[in-house]
């Protein structure tokens, strides 16, 4: 059983990526072997609609023709049993390289057919994780409850399987006060870091052990 998470975070040892640890940490513990892998290493570009993962009996019909440094990575997620993907939320919406990660590795398997809808050999399991400086309260002026349903819907349609963890109201900075950000209420996030982000990071860990043992009745 493989395990394979995605860091669309530039930071590779802050939110996103620890519970992106936490939840390949849960995978363990079912017996599964993990590996991160963070986006902000490689240098690559998304999709550039040349359309060859669709061409009849093109060579790259059902993959992306694209080589640079994420193709290897592409070659290795088609081994995972499982996927889990992380992104801390800028603007409302996923980074730009998760967002470019997305479209070369989803867009590929996705056909313009009601039979088959995927390309995709196998059903895997598919976990998102979202982080960002906001609170769920604010979901609906940016519109992120769909960002949610649309990305589950593509991956479920795809792959077989999506489920989604949120850690709202995140530390930015390890140090507020040499920022310009007074709209936080300093005491309040402080609380929240305390006493919420380690209940996210249980909540994420649990997320990796449960879809192994997904994989594992499939």
């Amino acid at each position: 059983m493989k395990v394979i998470a995605i860091n669309g975070s530039p930071r590779k040892k802050w939110n996103t990526a620890t519970l992106l640890e936490q939840a390949l940490a849960g995978a363990e513990t079912e017996g599964a072997e993990t590996e991160i892998i963070h986006l902000y290493d490689l240098n690559f570009k998304g999709c550039t609609s040349c359309f060859a993962c669709k061409l009849k009996n093109g060579k790259s019909y059902g993959q992306c023709a694209m080589k640079d440094e994420l193709t290897p990575v592409l070659e290795k997620l088609e081994n995972a049993d499982a996927v889990i993907l992380g992104s801390p939320i800028y603007l409302g919406n996923l980074t730009g390289e998760m967002r470019s990660f997305m479209e070369r590795y989803i867009f590929p398997y996705l056909v313009y057919s009601a039979n088959p809808a995927t390309l995709y050999p196998k059903n895997i399991s598919v976990g998102y994780i979202y982080t960002m400086g906001a609170k769920e309260e604010h979901f609906d002026f940016f519109g992120f409850n769909k960002v949610i349903e649309v990305n589950e819907v593509v991956a479920t349609k795809i792959f077989g399987y999506s489920e989604s963890l949120c850690s709202t109201d995140t530390y930015q900075f390890d140090d507020y006060s040499q920022y310009v950000a007074d709209i936080f209420d300093l005491k309040e996030k402080a609380k929240t870091r305390e006493e919420v982000f380690p209940q996210d990071c249980k909540k994420a860990f649990e997320m990796g052990a449960r879809l192994v043992k997904r994989q594992s009745v499939e």
